[in-house]
């Protein structure tokens, strides 16, 4: 076999070129777990809980705490 055929295996810029691959890689995989974490976490909890204080009422539940004997300083 002649050395023409063979092609030199590439030494400069190998470790430049991997990483510049794996970086942008690596941010796209980053930015759809951020969105992933945005849209199927977040914001549903945001949701329950402006769902949650829209109809609370803060003097019921201390009354119903109060009977519940939490408080032991009210009475």
């Amino acid at each position: 076999m002649t050395s023409s055929a063979l092609m030199k295996p590439q030494m400069r810029g190998l470790l430049a070129k991997r990483l510049r691959f794996h970086i942008v890689g690596a941010f796209a995989v980053s930015l759809r777990v951020a969105a992933f974490y945005k849209f199927a976490v977040a914001e549903p909890r945001k949701k329950a809980y402006a769902d949650f204080y829209r109809n609370y009422d803060s003097m019921k539940g201390f009354e119903e705490m109060k009977k519940a004997v939490i408080f032991q300083s009210a009475k």
